[in-house]
């Protein structure tokens, strides 16, 4: 029997998060077990899920980790089968596992690495939605989140295999929603734009570095870019997952949210 403190808004809820290693997959994870929610961590470096996994039990939340790469279809069976075992149900799925390299323009790119990048965003994205839904079906509903990007928003070059994976997700996740809706299960989308984490103040630094700069002029330059002269972090961008996960938005689907502090307006 899960329990929960009451008044947490993923009290007794079990959620699947992929890609939960380092940046909003590990930000994600740890809102949703403080917000109550059962956590089944799933990535495919295993080290960092067991890592990850204790901290959340040190904090006293509830994770359970299972490596899988959702590019193999019996990986995205036996973590759903994991988590149903441990568990009973799930009730919310977190598909956060990404690719984005290599970045070349489209004119001169190896499409089988474009293959690769949709092979992650989208076919194993969709993988891994098809393994969860039977059992969201019995549960009576359910709530899945795709991660998106901004980069559907915002053309830039040398993205483009990135880019034309995450749009098609959005398609299919509007399509899901649509289909799923009279089971009760809700489909939408976040989308970020830049998020302030460890990954981006390294890119910061070596661009700062060919630049002869200070890393803060580099991030200074992007805040500008945004409305509120700011870059959202890791835990602001888990804010607005963690709302279409909750019962606050039971009356959305299909929907996706710009989170980028102004940055695009949609």
């Amino acid at each position: 029997m899960l329990s929960g403190t009451p008044g947490m808004l993923l009290e007794n809820k079990v959620a699947v998060v992929s890609g939960a290693g380092p940046g909003l997959g590990r930000a994600v994870a740890k809102l949703f077990a403080r917000e109550g929610a059962a956590v089944v961590l799933a990535a495919r470096n295993a080290q960092r899920l067991e890592e990850l996994g204790r901290e959340i039990a040190q904090e006293g939340g509830r994770a359970a980790v299972h490596a899988a790469d959702i590019t193999r279809p019996e990986d995205c069976e036996r973590l759903v089968r994991f988590a149903l075992d441990r568990f009973g149900r799930i009730d919310v799925l977190v598909q956060n596992a990404f690719a984005s390299a290599p970045y070349d323009l489209a004119e001169e790119a190896n499409l089988d690495d474009w293959r690769r990048i949709f092979d992650v965003n989208f076919f194993g994205t969709l993988r891994l939605c098809q393994a969860v839904i039977p059992s969201m079906k019995r549960s009576g509903g359910g709530s899945i989140v795709m991660v998106n990007t901004m980069s559907i928003r915002i053309v830039e070059p040398r993205f483009g295999g990135y880019a034309s994976s995450k749009s098609a997700l959005l398609t299919a996740a509007r399509t899901l929603a649509k289909e799923l809706g009279p089971y009760g299960i809700r489909v939408n989308s976040v989308v970020p734009g830049y998020i302030w984490g460890p990954a981006l103040e390294r890119f910061f630094a070596a661009v700062a570095q060919q630049r002869g700069c200070d890393p803060r002029e580099v991030y200074d330059e992007v805040a500008a870019r945004t409305a509120l002269g700011r870059i959202p972090t890791s835990e602001e961008v888990a804010e607005a997952v963690l709302f279409f996960a909750s019962d606050r938005s039971r009356a959305i689907t299909g929907q996706a949210l710009d989170v980028n502090a102004g940055h695009f307006f949609h």
